[in-house]
């Protein structure tokens, strides 16, 4: 839903949609492109909400229908890895995928294929489930790490994953980035369609239940259905913590290609070019004086002026129907305001 980009990233119109870059791409197609690149691009699948299924194939025209997975309902990232792996192996029983967020930076596009490709090779050898970890630049509280075994695993730059980490304090966070043994956790994911559906089978047998039974409704005109029932009955849960913590195969690739989850305006600001005052600005009719380090966006539309003056560390992001006025110090909190907000408004302003 992109809740921490709000008020620019909304309900009917999430981040992965959006042109946060200013490069005339969305996310969305800028990942789509990456891949695009080197792999058949019969073989892009993309899983969203149903709602959104329209916005995908206007940004993507190109993507055959077939390739479009439609969630009814929002079940975290288990229920769909588990939808879109076992509807591939079904079309491939040999098949390695690669699962990939939609709205994810990555600056070294050249230097992460290489390491996907390394991934792959692996993936098809092993009954493994690999992951990409990104090397931490500072310790972050906003991102879960992966904690590794220093040794290399069958003289590969491949390690064996000793723990998962949700979102630690700052004072862990330091203790993990000084010990040098532990990544940040990028959500990216490569696996042989059998490693997936035996890790399933094993740690989430309910899940692995349901969409096996699913499988014989694949690329009919029951599937739909089908999987409309079966979502209902899908317990909410993510990937890490219904598979990625509980197996014993699991291994990563320490990475480093330019690697921004875009989770915050915090991390568009380190991504963006500033100014000669550390000032991100972005969006026309904009004007900023005696100001630094502050994160700028208008996206009010050209009737209306945004002037910013002696202020610092902020951010202020200007929309049609709302303005926030935000110390970037605090932008964990916006999350918890769009909630309040919708309680008091329901979705008018969310």
């Amino acid at each position: 839903m992109g809740t921490r980009f709000w008020p620019y990233s909304r309900i009917n119109l999430p981040k992965q949609f959006l042109d946060i870059l200013g490069i005339d791409k969305s996310l969305l197609q800028q990942t789509y492109d990456r891949f695009a690149k080197h792999f058949d691009t019969n073989n892009i699948y993309i899983v969203t909400n149903q709602s959104y299924l329209g916005l995908v194939h206007q940004q993507l025209p190109q993507v055959p229908e077939q390739c479009l997975l439609g969630e009814p309902s929002m079940k975290n990232t288990a229920a769909c890895i588990a939808y879109a792996t076992s509807r591939i192996q079904k079309h491939n029983t040999h098949a390695v995928c690669v699962v990939a967020p939609s709205d994810h930076l990555i600056l070294d596009e050249s230097r992460f294929m290489d390491q996907i490709y390394d991934a792959i090779q692996y993936a098809q050898k092993h009954n493994s489930l690999v992951t990409l970890g990104i090397k931490p630049s500072r310790p972050d509280t906003g991102y879960g790490y992966i904690q590794f075994n220093p040794e290399q695993h069958d003289n590969h730059q491949i390690y064996k994953v000793k723990t998962f980490t949700e979102k630690p304090t700052l004072e862990i966070a330091r203790t993990f980035v000084e010990s040098g043994e532990f990544l940040w956790n990028a959500g990216i994911f490569i696996w042989s369609v059998s490693a997936i559906r035996d890790a399933f089978k094993h740690h989430m047998p309910e899940m692995h239940a349901l969409f096996k039974e699913a499988s014989q409704s694949y690329f009919t005109p029951e599937e739909p259905a089908v999987i409309q029932a079966i979502y209902e009955q899908c317990r909410s849960v993510s990937i890490d913590y219904g598979v990625m913590e509980k197996a014993d195969n699991v291994f990563v690739i320490p990475s480093d290609f330019g690697w921004s989850d875009l989770g915050t305006w915090t991390s568009l600001y380190e991504n963006s070019e500033k100014d000669e005052n550390q000032n991100v600005i972005k969006g026309k009719n904009v004007l900023v004086y005696d100001s630094e380090n502050c994160m700028v966006n208008s996206n009010a539309g050209k009737n209306k002026l945004l002037v910013v003056k002696g202020v610092n560390n902020l951010i202020i992001v200007d929309t049609p129907d709302i303005t926030l006025v935000c110390d970037k110090s605090m932008e964990q909190e916006v999350k918890q305001i769009v909630t309040d907000i919708k309680i008091k408004f329901e979705d008018k302003y969310s």
